[in-house]
Parts: C-alpha cells; sequence; structure tokens
C-alpha cells in the first residue's frame, strides 16, 4: 500500500466518512483554502495509486474509496511501529504512557480486551 501524503489522507478521511462523493461535496467538508482544482487533482492522484475509484454520470464523477479504513489504519500502525518502535506495540504503548497521552485506566481497558481473547 503506497503511503499518502496529508493532504491524500485529509481527502481520503472525507471519502471514507462520506462514503461516495462528488468534489464538491468533498470541498464543503475539507477545511477552508481547499480549492475545487486541487481536491480534484488530489482525488485523481487517490485513484491513480489504487485508492479511489469513480463512477461516471456524464462529464462528472463520482468517486468512492476502493481501499477500506480499517485496511489503512492497520497499515499505518505496522510501518508506525516498524519505523518508530522496533516492531514492538509495547514500545508504542510505553511511549504513549510516558508521553501522558493514555492513562492508567485506558491501560486498565487495554489489558481486559487482550484477557478476554
Amino acid at each position: 500500500m503506497e503511503k499518502l501524503t496529508n493532504k491524500e489522507e485529509e481527502v481520503m478521511h472525507v471519502l471514507w466518512k462520506l462514503k461516495k462523493a462528488f468534489i464538491k461535496e468533498v470541498v464543503v467538508v475539507l477545511p477552508e483554502g481547499n480549492h475545487y482544482n486541487t481536491v480534484s487533482t488530489i482525488v485523481r492522484n487517490l485513484e491513480d495509486k489504487g485508492y479511489v475509484g469513480h463512477q461516471a454520470f456524464g462529464k462528472t464523477h463520482q468517486y468512492y474509496p476502493v481501499v477500506k479504513f480499517e485496511d489503512y489504519k492497520k497499515e499505518f500502525m505496522q510501518t508506525a511501529s516498524q519505523k518508530f518502535f522496533d516492531n514492538s506495540y509495547k514500545n508504542m504503548v510505553s511511549f504513549f504512557a510516558k508521553e501522558e497521552k493514555i492513562s492508567a485506566d485506558e491501560l486498565r481497558e487495554i489489558l481486559a480486551i487482550i484477557e478476554k481473547k
């Protein structure tokens, strides 16, 4: 799975949320300052990368995600684990605990999930 730029990822999040959309619908959901032509170019790049498909309606296209959010998230987390945490989820969770981004209660919830499996 090819890595997405921040802007491509932002557009994908909109498409995952909307499920299918015309460019003008994507532009409305994105923060201000995203112009139609720029978003259109980003969506075409996403289509070239295999993340997005389209259905033609005359001269306009309705776009939809081809890659599922869960699949992208899984790939992203595996890559982050490999690059930054020596492929160790323990190191990743420890990092968030040290940075105070995860509480003891949340860690207990995670442990309960693990123990149920």
